[in-house]
């Protein structure tokens, strides 16, 4: 359905673009507000994601992936982006300097705002399976926006340790989902 819906919106259909808006809009929310920590902030942000989500509609491929996750993508990093954008005209501390282990594992106890309950079961459950660091690497990444050069200097190793962390922690979670 989304796939469907996304590729229509790439031919420039605005029902279907609605629809999608409709459908996936407020996990798309639940992201933003989870990184910038604004209700208002990551309202005004989600309309420049599906802005974005509009003007790339037509790039989307299916071999790219599931189309929730490369909407989730550009949702995450317009709000990084913001995030950056804002700490820049404040003056405020890196992120990196704000949350701490605490920080990331009580996201996982609020279920994850305005995430399905049982999807956010089942996540923890598959976050739990993986080591202390990695499952804080994930969530950080995911959920808090961190760049993987700002996990690097959390945890001093170097950005390719921190890629290959993400990459054998999201495959075990991906198979952890999938019931494998």
């Amino acid at each position: 359905m989304l796939t469907t819906l996304l590729e229509r919106a790439g031919r420039r259909d605005r029902v279907a673009f609605e629809a999608l808006y409709r459908t996936v809009a407020g996990k798309l929310f639940a992201v933003q507000l989870r990184i910038l920590d604004d209700r208002s902030l990551a309202e005004e942000t989600l309309q420049e994601a599906f802005l974005k989500i509009w003007e790339r509609a037509s790039s989307y491929e299916r071999s790219a992936g599931a189309p929730l996750a490369w909407m989730i993508a550009i949702a995450r990093n317009t709000a990084i982006d913001r995030l950056r954008s804002k700490e820049e005209r404040l003056g405020k501390k890196s992120i990196t300097e704000t949350k701490t282990g605490e920080d990331i594992l009580q996201f996982l106890a609020d279920g994850a705002r305005g995430a399905d309950p049982l999807e956010a079961k089942a996540l923890r459950h598959c976050l739990d399976g993986l080591e202390t660091q990695a499952r804080e690497t994930v969530v950080l990444a995911y959920c808090y926006g961190f760049s993987r050069e700002e996990l690097a200097q959390r945890y001093a190793r170097p950005i390719g340790t921190i890629k290959t962390w993400l990459h054998r922690s999201l495959k075990t979670l991906f198979q952890c989902l999938e019931g494998g």
